[in-house]
């Protein structure tokens, strides 16, 4: 069985899976991983993988350097199952992925093409912040884009104004705010859907093939047609690491 933790910027996530199949999943927090030991205690894991765009605390990182299996973290430089290479939008040659993409990126795109070999991908990760990954119909990774996720959205219009408050991001939302909580609210999410819409409208002008995946962690209610698999990353991860040598 394979261990696979994704320390986001917010939580961490933790996967168990058998070859290609998982079996459970649990939140923790990045400083400590509470809960943890107990966790990975209840399964026979022979190896893991982490993916890490988020800090880790001193008592987490004492808990993966004690692991009494191999732990592999995912990198620009890792080996991977599919073929990924990166031709920048109207380019002929292809390159290397760029050194700074983040490696929950790098597994979203993994995954994507693991589960979607062969087709016109769009790939959105929403989370803290909004990914936005596209692949081109022979395959080439043509690059990406960032947004702001929700929670910050919200956060940005109360830090930079004198008087709109600290909102939640969920509570009630409707198609029109009646107060400014709900207006904040309807702003933050609604706009990203229609963000999202867009981009979907927009690149399926060029690829009238296109197949639109939404990951993350951020409900989202959209329009076109997508496929949601919340897990892509950790699918990704997972497929990577069973395809390296043990």
């Amino acid at each position: 069985m394979n261990l696979i933790i994704d320390i986001g910027n917010t939580r961490a996530k933790l996967a168990i899976f058998d070859q290609d199949k998982m079996l459970e999943t649990e939140y923790s927090d990045n400083a400590t991983l509470g809960g943890f030991e107990d966790f990975v205690g209840r399964f026979p894991i022979q190896r893991a993988m982490l993916s890490r765009v988020g800090k880790l605390g001193d008592v987490a990182l004492e808990k993966l350097k004690d692991l009494p299996f191999p732990l592999v973290e995912l990198d620009a430089h890792t080996p991977l199952p599919v073929r990924l290479q990166w031709r920048q939008l109207g380019a002929q040659a292809a390159q290397p992925l760029p050194e700074s993409m983040g490696a929950d990126r790098i597994a979203a795109l993994v995954g994507a093409l693991a589960l979607w070999p062969a087709e016109p991908l769009l790939i959105v990760d929403a989370g803290t912040c909004v990914t936005y990954e596209f692949i081109d119909d022979e395959g080439y990774y043509l690059g990406g884009n960032i947004a702001p996720g929700v929670e910050m959205r919200l956060r940005a219009m109360h830090e930079q104004t004198a008087l709109l408050p600290l909102v939640s991001a969920t509570g009630d939302l409707p198609p029109v705010g009646y107060d400014t909580p709900t207006c904040m609210r309807c702003g933050a999410l609604r706009g990203l859907e229609y963000e999202v819409e867009g981009y979907i409208r927009c690149w399926r002008q060029r690829y009238p093939a296109l197949r639109t995946v939404l990951a993350g962690g951020t409900p989202l209610h959209i329009e076109e047609p997508v496929i949601q698999e919340k897990n892509l990353v950790l699918i990704g991860l997972n497929a990577t690491l069973n395809s390296l040598p043990r």
